[in-house]
């Protein structure tokens, strides 16, 4: 992929790294974007990506993101990665505060960036023939669980924003993929969840054989991307062999059922 441009959200650690670091390996040019800037430097380091810190809740930090990527050329991919969970109460009981930040970064993140970088995007369609925008949203976003309001709700939210994308941007050579990932053990993504409780956030892996890795997902979204141009994945859920849906999760391995003896 020479010569050819992604964007990715939420580049300082779990799959927006892995992301990074297999479109590097793929040979893409790529433009890692989150908050922390050390993370982002040692990323680059590590990969030889191009960093701009910027946080995807910011106004004038996106518009910041938009114009110097626009003065350095089109942008042919951008995968929207940028994410997170906070809080598993019942919508009772939950924090108004946790669900304001999860939508504002799940879901209004998700509009901020690519309403800046749609003209970009349509400059790379016209020079690479076709346009990647890829949602990151979550199993959570299409299967509801008790205590996963607020982010059922928000990722609810950024599936259907997806969605309605797709619709607007139908007849133009823009490919609208969402991936949805179910259990992913990452080294961040339970432990925000749980306002930094390690005991909390290990829990929620103890006993699951092979839970995916941010570098399965990282992986789908690079096949994504890879396809034929004429060829769009709308919609990838990509789970753990171990789970059945949000809330049915096998604990122990894995092992087929033997007939009943006669």
């Amino acid at each position: 992929m020479d010569g050819m441009r992604a964007v990715v959200t939420g580049a300082s650690s779990g799959i927006g790294a892995a992301t990074v670091r297999a479109l590097r390996h793929d040979g893409w040019d790529v433009v890692a974007v989150a908050r922390r800037e050390d993370r982002l430097r040692a990323l680059a380091a590590e990969t030889g990506c191009e960093v701009v810190v910027a946080d995807v809740t910011s106004d004038a930090d996106v518009a910041a993101l938009a114009e110097h990527l626009a003065s350095t050329g089109p942008v042919h991919a951008l995968v929207n990665n940028a994410g997170g969970a906070k809080g598993l109460a019942s919508v009772e009981e939950s924090d108004l505060a946790d669900w304001a930040w999860m939508f504002e970064v799940n879901v209004l993140g998700v509009k901020r960036v690519t309403s800046a970088l749609l003209p970009l995007l349509r400059r790379g369609a016209d020079e690479r023939g076709v346009a990647d925008l890829v949602n990151v949203t979550s199993l959570a976003g299409h299967v509801a669980y008790v205590g996963g309001g607020g982010y059922n709700a928000a990722k609810f939210a950024a599936h259907a924003l997806t969605e309605v994308l797709r619709l607007e941007l139908n007849g133009e050579p823009i490919r609208v993929v969402e991936v949805a990932p179910g259990l992913v053990k990452t080294d961040e993504f339970a432990l925000v969840r749980f306002g930094g409780d390690r005991e909390r956030a290990d829990a929620v892996y103890e006993g699951v054989p092979e839970p995916l890795v941010a570098e399965d997902v990282a992986s789908v979204i690079v096949d994504a991307m890879s396809k034929p141009p004429h060829v769009d994945l709308d919609l990838i859920v990509v789970k753990p062999v171990a789970q059945a849906a949000p809330h049915r999760l096998a604990k122990g391995p894995l092992v087929t059922r033997r007939e009943a003896s006669r």
